[in-house]
């Protein structure tokens, strides 16, 4: 890939396996509320593909584009926020070696807007946020931070997703010689469907 850096395919790999898991989180916030709209499944399934080797294809977009759209017509944020975070999974595989601080976006929202999620359906308690967001600390692995790292810092946002974002980041970035997270090709996370912690 050309760009600003290199990017490699197991890189973006290990990318995409981080923001589908947070996707997968919330998937069926938006399941229950459009029962009959498979599109953000659809984009979740894609991911795997990439993730599980298969090399990117149109369908890692099509499906991407169409959970994005599939939000935008959700009836509540928490709905919209959980197809938004498939459509991100799908979309990581393209992440772009420019750096440009929007591009962590494509890192790090699908996991500020479960931590999000989690929120709301808590009633708004922040603290639910803030363990989402360890959580999400936990999961990210050496090679995710060093693909963060060359990319600028976001900066806080309006709304809450975006400040939860920028408090991710920060914590992640601040993260030195950090071993926790599992490993990408670790044979308990072959799949990594179905993890909890």
């Amino acid at each position: 890939m050309s760009g600003d850096f290199d990017l490699t395919m197991d890189e973006l790999r290990v990318v995409a396996r981080y923001v589908v898991r947070h996707a997968e989180d919330v998937l069926a916030v938006f399941e229950q509320a459009v029962r009959d709209d498979p599109r953000p499944r659809a984009a979740i399934d894609a991911a795997w593909e990439f993730i599980d080797g298969a090399d990117r294809t149109k369908s890692q977009r099509v499906t991407s584009l169409d959970a994005h759209r599939a939000a935008r017509s959700a009836p509540f944020e928490a709905a919209r926020l959980a197809a938004r975070s498939a459509g991100d999974a799908a979309s990581a595989a393209y992440l772009h070696p420019i750096a440009r601080a929007g591009q962590v976006g494509h890192i790090l929202r699908a996991a500020a807007s479960a931590a999000r999620v989690g929120e709301m359906e808590a009633g708004g308690d922040p603290t639910i946020a803030d363990a989402l967001l360890e959580r999400s600390r936990q999961r990210a692995t050496p090679v995710l931070i060093d693909v963060l790292r060359r990319y600028p810092p976001v900066t806080s946002g309006s709304n809450r997703v975006a400040r939860l974002m920028s408090a991710l980041d920060h914590s992640l970035r601040q993260a030195s010689g950090r071993s926790s997270g599992q490993s990408a090709g670790s044979a308990a996370d072959a799949h990594g469907r179905g993890w909890e912690s």
